[in-house]
Formats: structure tokens, sequence, C-alpha cells
């Protein structure tokens, strides 16, 4: 057998991790790694958050319209699986190319994302942790639990953080 792909290490980081840390420390994992998107949506120019560096990428609006969007799909698919336990519809992971109306600069993305994720934490906070278990919702890592999407959630974001900050680079920001 050969090296596992980057996908099979990815999942393998998330059921280890969900699934080995308490509550409260999956809960500060996530809140403490996922703020530096504030910082990184930054440092993009102000006047250069909506432009793209290039017709093949995503302008930071975009890459953070896109963010929320999964934190948005991320906070509903958990919440309602902790409070009634049925399994919600598929979470399709793509970036549409669009923007968030009436958000204009890094600052009012980072509130809107704050917005929807500290009552989620907070309500992820209340769980005992082994509810709905049984419970999976397919993700781009194959199926995971609500713990498990929660990590997803991180990585999703991680990940999208280094856009933001290529664009700032590209954008000498």
């Amino acid at each position: 057998m050969g090296q596992p792909t980057e996908a099979q290490r990815v999942r393998g980081y998330i059921l280890t991790q969900a699934n080995k840390l308490t509550i409260p420390e999956l809960v500060s994992k996530v809140r403490t790694d996922t703020a530096p998107l504030r910082e990184a949506a930054a440092s993009v120019p102000e006047d250069r958050f909506f432009d793209r560096p290039n017709s093949e990428d995503w302008s930071a609006a975009e890459v953070f319209t896109h963010i929320l969007d999964m934190n948005d799909r991320g906070a509903e698919l958990i919440a309602g699986i902790l409070d009634s336990g049925a399994a919600p519809a598929a979470v399709a992971d793509v970036m549409t190319g669009e923007t968030r109306g009436g958000l204009k600069h890094a600052e009012d993305f980072w509130q809107a994302y704050v917005a929807k994720r500290e009552p989620l934490l907070e309500r992820v906070l209340l769980a005992r942790g082994d509810e709905y278990l049984e419970v999976r919702v397919r993700s781009s890592f194959g199926d995971l639990t609500w713990r498990e999407w929660l990590l997803f959630m991180r990585v999703h974001d991680l990940d999208h953080m280094r856009q933001l900050q290529t664009n700032a680079a590209h954008f000498g920001g």
C-alpha cells in the first residue's frame, strides 16, 4: 500500500482529534485556531478586498463569502443534529463567486462570521458529546458525525484563510 493521500490524512486527523478531545477542548481548538481569519482578512488592502488577483483566483470578499456560507450551513447542520437527532441534507462545499450583500469591509465579514459561529460553539458546549453520533453527514472527507463536522469546519476555514493571505500578499497587504 502506498502513502495516504492528502484527503486521507486530513480525514484521519479530523476523526482522531474530534473523537479524542473533550467538548470544551474541541470548542476551544476551533475558536482559537480560526481567530486568525480576522487578521488575514484585514491584511487585504481595503480598496482591493473585492478585487480578484487574477481571473482564476477569488477575491477576498468571495473567499470570505464562501467561508460564511459554509459556516452557516455547518451551524445549521450541527445544531439541527443536536436539537433533533435528524440527519440534515447534504452540505455542498462550493464556491459560488458571489459576495454577501451589505458587507463592505473585512471587519463586516468577520462580524458576520462570529455572529453565527459563537452561538454554534455555545450550543456545542451544552452537548454531552455522545449524542446522535450515529447520524452522519457527507463531506469532501467522507461521512462525518457532528463532532467531526465541527473540526472539519476548522480545517475548511484554515484552508481558505491561506487564500486570504495569498490575496493580501498579492495586493501588498
